[in-house]
Order: structure tokens, then sequence, then C-alpha cells
């Protein structure tokens, strides 16, 4: 079994992957989650899209959001973009990297983007071209990496092909979506056993995990032993995916916060600060948020 590393860096998607999901929430409670996130020390935060409002209502607003967050030197806002003029947009915004999306699964994909596969590559392309003029990183995000609702499992072989696509058309790096919470451990290894085959080491992939079965941190723990360092976590288990039934949060940013500290590892992270985070979150949605720490506290916190 590999060593694990000492440092895990985490990418806070509960303002754009977490809101997404949720009656729209006013820009001001937008701005001051995403400041909480910074200050507990997040150095990577999805803090909007770029897409048509009437497609994603909550996420109208995001140049305001954007424009109005208290920018901390060292964290990275980062935007999801559907097109070239999304990149636009967020570029106007002052974004620091871009995300694009595409499904290994043709119907989740046409389902989420009215595309193929291969138009959504295309479209890629034309945001990898623009973002380059513009210096800006462009990470793609292989929605379905792990199973697909409609299709049932993809084949490893599928996520590889895309990924080599995708970093052969100028993406900087891949991210692996679990989209509806199918992954396992055994598939998650399949999958980082199939791209270290294929010249992709788990170091260099970017994780996505939803906790919709329960086994979000386990999954996380099966990355990590493979030798991933990079992982994407919502704070209070905000999230989903609305054109994926069923599919509940994703794995919460405290709960694998407080796994990863538990082991040794560095995160930057201020643990009491980022449950302070998810209560806030769970004030500004109005509702229970699925987060376990929140809840019960670190494992070191003492009853009084």
């Amino acid at each position: 079994m590999p060593e694990l590393l000492e440092r895990v860096s985490i990418r806070e998607v509960g303002p754009r992957d977490g809101l997404q999901n949720e009656a729209p929430v006013p820009v001001e409670d937008r701005v001051r989650l995403i400041n909480a996130l910074a200050a507990a020390g997040l150095s990577c935060i999805e803090a909007g899209s770029f897409v048509r409002a009437e497609a994603i209502p909550p996420m109208a607003g995001s140049d305001e959001v954007f424009a109005r967050i208290d920018r901390v030197p060292g964290v990275r806002y980062t935007a999801l973009v559907p097109n070239a003029k999304g990149a636009e947009l967020a570029l106007a915004a002052r974004a620091d990297a871009l995300e694009v999306v595409v499904s290994a699964s043709e119907t989740h994909n046409r389902k989420n983007v009215n595309r193929t596969v291969g138009e959504s590559v295309d479209e890629i392309v034309r945001v990898v071209t623009f973002a380059a003029d513009a210096r800006l990183p462009v990470e793609a995000v292989i929605s379905t990496a792990f199973g697909c609702p409609y299709e049932g499992d993809v084949e490893p072989a599928t996520v590889v092909a895309l990924a080599r696509r995708l970093l052969d058309v100028g993406v900087e790096s891949i991210c692996l979506g679990d989209t509806t919470g199918m992954a396992t451990p055994r598939r998650v290894d399949d999958v980082l056993t199939r791209l270290d085959q294929g010249g992709l080491g788990a170091p260099e992939i970017g994780l996505h995990f939803h906790d919709t079965r329960g086994s979000g941190l386990a999954n996380a723990l099966t990355a990590l032993r493979a030798g991933a360092r990079r992982f994407d976590a919502s704070i209070g288990g905000l999230g989903g995916c609305p054109y994926a039934p069923g599919a509940s949060g994703n794995i919460a940013t405290e709960d694998l916060v407080h796994m990863l500290h538990d082991m040794g590892m560095e995160t930057g992270v201020d643990l009491e600060a980022l449950i302070e985070c998810a209560l806030l979150a769970e004030r500004i949605v109005g509702r229970t948020l699925p987060g376990q720490v929140m809840r019960a506290g670190p494992r070191t916190r003492l009853a009084s």
C-alpha cells in the first residue's frame, strides 16, 4: 500500500455546485459564505458559474458575486463555464481559473447540456483557445466517471480515453466526477488503476465524490491510498445534480478535513472555522444539511 501523502488540496465547491441545487440564495449571502470559507483557510473556492440564468436560476448574479467578494491573497476563485461566451464573462468577472464539464456517458451529457460528448469536447476546445489567450487555466471535470444513472456502469477505458482526449485539446488538468454517488472503493480503484496504466497517475487527477450512498469518505480514502492529492468537497454536504435523479450532496468539506487531519495530513484549513462555515451555510439555505462533523464536532472536542 503506497504511503499516504502529507498534503492534500481541497477545492470548495459549495458556493457553486452546492447552492445551484437550492432555492436561489441572495448575492450577499453567497458573498458572505465565500468570504467565510476563504477566512477558514480554503485556498481554492468555486465561487459561481456563468450559465444562462434561466437554465440555472440559483447561479444568476455570479458576476456580482465575483465583484463583491473580499479577495484573499493566495486564494483561487474559480468559475464553471459552459462555453466560450461563459469563459468571456468569467474573465470579465476576474475569475482565477475555469472549469468545464463533459460526461463520460452520452445519455447524461445530453440530459445535462443537450449535446453529444463530441460536441461538448468541440466547445471545450473553444473555451481552451479563449482561456489560453487570457492565460486562464482550465480544468475539465468528467461527470459520471464511476457510473451513469441512465446507462449504468461506465467502462474505465471510456474514462481514460476521454481524459486523454481532453488533455490533448489543451485542458490543464482532469477531475473525475461521481455525479450520482455510484462510486464504490472498488470502482474508484479500478478507474484510477486504468488511468495509471494509461499514463495518468492518481496525483495528477482531481476527485469529486458524492455521498449519495454513504461511501463518499471511503472512496476518498481509497483514492488517497492510490496517491490522489486533490479533492472537491462541499461545505455541509451541499450539492447534488439537477439532471441526475436521487443524487444527494457532495462529501462535506468539514467531514473530509476532519478525517485528513486525524490521518496526519495537512490541508491548511482551520477545522473549527470550517464547522462555523457549515453552520452558516445551513442558516443560509434554511434546512438541515447532511454534514456529520458540523453536528457532532471533531473527535477531540470533549464534553464539558
